[in-house]
């Protein structure tokens, strides 16, 4: 039967969800089931079933001897997460030349036009509402979930890459020759422009994990 929306554990789901956006929650980091529901402020079944839905998307792993932490990817499973998120928006962004219609092709453009006004602090969502219409515009539901997916496993990355040096701007241009392939219905360059995207955001975590301390 499906939980009724907006049910204790769906916001404890979500507020879990929102640690991780945040920073507050952090890869590795011991889930106790009792001090997560005393910080919600709720009792401890809610709690447990939003556990086990975190656990069945991979936000949640059973570590040896720690018991239950927020998953931790290592280097070799960042680069097969960005490997499949390069194909995936690489083919949203060619289905998009290929089946989004006119509203689709008009929010793109202004949610583009409005990447040069953001404050600094604003980029990152800004940056998720651009994809998340990127991939409504495949108009694919098999690909939407798949695209789920990926973004729930970009949750335990950390900051987001936009934080690199120049890389917001590099961002906008890569952006721009996206939305100018869909708009032109050339599925081949529109598929091309988004696989390069997500290439220089891989290139962009590797740097930044090369920089953190060891």
């Amino acid at each position: 039967m499906p939980r009724p929306a907006g049910s204790l554990a769906d916001q404890a789901y979500e507020r879990f969800r929102e640690g991780l956006r945040s920073g507050a929650l952090q890869p590795g980091q011991r889930v106790l089931e009792v001090e997560l529901a005393e910080s919600l402020g709720m009792s401890r079944t809610p709690v447990r079933e939003a556990i086990r839905r975190l656990q069945s998307d991979g936000l949640i792993a059973h570590l040896p001897g720690r018991g239950l932490c927020v998953a931790h990817y290592d280097h070799a499973e960042v680069d097969e997460l960005y490997g499949m998120r390069e194909a995936l928006e690489g083919t949203a962004a060619r289905l998009a030349a290929q089946h989004a219609g006119r509203p689709d092709i008009m929010l793109l453009q202004r949610l583009m036009e409005e990447e040069a006004r953001i404050p600094l602090e604003a980029v990152a969502e800004h940056n998720r509402r651009f994809h998340r219409a990127l991939h409504q515009a495949a108009h694919n539901r098999y690909l939407l979930r798949a695209l789920s997916s990926i973004n729930d496993a970009l949750l335990l990355l950390g900051p987001t890459t936009l934080a690199q040096p120049g890389r917001v701007a590099a961002a906008r241009e890569e952006h721009g020759r996206i939305v100018a392939a869909i708009a032109a219905r050339d599925a081949a360059s529109a598929e091309a422009a988004a696989r390069s995207h997500i290439a220089a955001a891989h290139a962009a975590r590797l740097a930044m994990a090369a920089a953190e301390p060891v």
